[in-house]
Parts: C-alpha cells; sequence; structure tokens
C-alpha cells in the first residue's frame, strides 16, 4: 500500500503558489509508526512518499520511518521503497548518503531560472543559489533524482530556459505542472506566453532525440506515451487507492486537495481504511460531464480529482484554464510525436516501444 506522509505543514519557504499554512502541525512517532505498520498489514509491502510543508524539517521522523519500514520488509519479506519530495534547501551530503542506504528516491522542487520568481524563503531573498549548490550536490550522490517544477503565470515566459537549464545541471527526468489555485491568476496573454514555451520546449526535446538522448520531459513523454500504448490518460488517477496522503493527525485522505475535509477521510493508522467509503468514493469519481463526447476525452487528465477540486471545488468539473492547457499540450505533442516518428523512427521505437 502507498502512501504519502505529511510530516510537517511547515516550511522555510514562502512560494508565490502555494496556500500558506497558519499553523503548522507534526506528525507524532506514534502515528508514524502507526502509518508503517499499517503499510504492511495488507499488500506486497510498504511505499511512502515523505512529504510536507518541507520534511527536510522533520529528518530524524524520515530516518524512524526508513528504518521501521526496512525492519518490517525484512521480518515479513515483503517489499518496501521511499521516496521524498523536497525544497532542497536544507539538503546535505550527510543526511543524502544516510537516504541513499534506504534506496530512497529524491524529487527536487526546483523551478530553475525562474526560482526566485515564485520561491523565496519566509524569512525574505531567492533561494536560487543554494538549491542550484544542493542540486549539483544531489546529483553527484544520486543521480538519478529528479527535477519537479511548478510553472506559475509571473514566471511563464522563463519555462524553456528553466528546463534547458535543469537538463544542462544534470537532470534527465523533469516533472512539470502548471500551477493553480486561489493564488494563481492566469490571464490570456499568459495562456499565449505559455503555448510559445511548449513550442520552444519540442524543439528542444527534438534536438536531444536527434542525438538519441532521451530526456524525460514529463507533459510531453506522457501524452506521447499514452497515445503510442492506447493507455486512458484520465484512468491515471485512482482517486483513493494509488497514493494516499496520511495528514500529521493520522487521518487517511484520497488526496492531498483533500486534506481535512471530513467527508472525503477514509480512515486513519490506527484503525485502518474504511473500504466502504474508499469504494463509494471510487463510484462518484466519473468522466465530468462537460467532457462527455470530447474527441480528447481518452488523451486528457480530466478525471484528476485533485486537479479539479483545487481549481474548481469540485473533483469532477473540469476547469476551462486545465481544458486549455490539455487541448494545447496533446497539440503540440502530437505534432512532436509525428516528427520524430518520421525522422527517427528507430530512436522512436526504443524509447516509445
Amino acid at each position: 500500500m502507498n502512501f504519502t506522509l505529511h510530516l510537517t505543514d511547515a516550511c522555510n519557504l514562502d512560494c508565490a503558489y502555494c496556500p500558506a499554512v497558519k499553523q503548522p502541525r507534526r506528525m507524532s512517532e506514534e502515528i508514524l509508526y502507526a502509518a508503517c505498520d499499517l503499510a504492511f498489514a495488507t499488500g506486497a509491502g510498504g511505499g511512502f512518499c515523505y512529504f510536507g510543508g518541507e520534511p527536510m524539517l522533520e529528518r530524524e521522523l524520515i530516518l524512524k520511518g526508513l528504518e521501521r519500514c526496512r525492519q518490517l520488509a525484512e521480518k515479513l519479506n515483503k517489499k518496501t521503497s521511499s521516496r521524498m519530495t523536497t525544497n532542497g534547501t536544507l539538503l546535505d551530503g550527510g543526511f543524502l548518503d544516510k537516504l541513499k542506504e534506504y534506496g530512497t528516491v529524491i524529487g527536487l522542487s526546483f523551478d530553475g531560472r525562474a526560482q526566485d520568481k515564485c520561491r523565496c524563503y519566509r524569512a525574505g531573498g531567492g533561494t536560487f543559489a543554494d538549491v542550484e549548490k544542493n542540486a549539483l550536490l544531489l546529483l553527484k550522490k544520486m543521480p538519478g533524482s529528479y527535477a519537479m517544477m511548478t510553472i506559475a503565470p509571473q514566471a511563464v515566459g522563463e519555462f524553456a530556459v528553466s528546463v534547458e537549464y535543469l537538463h544542462d545541471l544534470g537532470f534527465r527526468r523533469v516533472i512539470a505542472t502548471i500551477a493553480y489555485g486561489s493564488k494563481v491568476n492566469w490571464t490570456d496573454g499568459h495562456i499565449v506566453q505559455l503555448r510559445g514555451e511548449l513550442q520552444k520546449l519540442a524543439a528542444y526535446y527534438e534536438k536531444l532525440f536527434k542525438n538519441g538522448e532521451y530526456f524525460y520531459f514529463s507533459p510531453f513523454d506522457s501524452k506521447i506515451g499514452d497515445c503510442i500504448k492506447d493507455r486512458n490518460s484520465a484512468d491515471h488517477c485512482h482517486l483513493g487507492f494509488r497514493q494516499m496522503p496520511i495528514d500529521t493527525d493520522g487521518k487517511i485522505y484520497p488526496c492531498t486537495q483533500f486534506i481535512g475535509d471530513a467527508d472525503y477521510c477514509l480512515g486513519n493508522v490506527f484503525d485502518g481504511i474504511d473500504r466502504k467509503r474508499q469504494i463509494g468514493l471510487a463510484r462518484r469519481a466519473s468522466t465530468p460531464e462537460e467532457c462527455s463526447g470530447c474527441a480528447l476525452i481518452r488523451r486528457c487528465a480530466n478525471s484528476c480529482g485533485c486537479a479539479n477540486r483545487l481549481q474548481t471545488d469540485d473533483e469532477n468539473k473540469v476547469s476551462p484554464l486545465q481544458c486549455t492547457y490539455e487541448r494545447m499540450l496533446i497539440e503540440i505533442s502530437d505534432a512532436l510525436a509525428e516528427r520524430l516518428i518520421a525522422a527517427y523512427p528507430d530512436n522512436f521505437r526504443v524509447k516509445f516501444g
């Protein structure tokens, strides 16, 4: 069973697109250990993503969770896996060595050249220099780490150069999503800029591809891969089943945006998951009504309950922004794929099968 552990609500950054937490909380050791035990109680093993706030503010909890899971895996002859999402400002070589011993995979939240537009310290000042230094250390010790970008409207003009920068820094996997929420204001002008940046990135991706370099850029790779393998992009969500967050108080929810909503609480780490509520949630999830009849219905992430709730306050309602972005992304990805297949068929088969 896979869980995302919200170890703390506290964070040392004040990102422009992130909702502020007025009274940060932290997870107790009792709840942490109960979460580990629950993950191994059913299924083949336990998988955790250590999350926050900023999880590095609770590094002792991280190590205790990793050790507990390793002991359970050895005792029960099951598998365990771990990831951590971090803003990177608090990373150091000694702690990275410990994480490496446990096989933890690191996702670094880093917006590249646009970092200081949105991701500043709570006490003031940009974070680019510190994160760049720690990113180089991370890549030296754990070269399989990946970068996670959030594209905000005020930084959209630096989207392409930021992806290129992350690649040149040494990242071979970049996960990029656009910013949503009450603190984010996308205008028509920003959308035009976004299209232009995606087109630049398609040309850059093609340049790397031509040289046999299979750089993973999530917006393109997910759309092309799903189409080639005839997968329904809308099926990736699995709300309440795939990767459930555990809040600092031990309550379990279907996805991050549902934390704190009692109507969507699926149980807790001591009593387990309420299967009746879990199945009921899955039955409620459906293709948004406004998407029925759309030719792109299988190509679009229309059923991502977390994104929908963040934008429209309804897990089954897609926002106009999401619809516009998905259409734009599919169009550009398809054109890119057609060029790659025509010009580099052997490389295409190697990467996409």
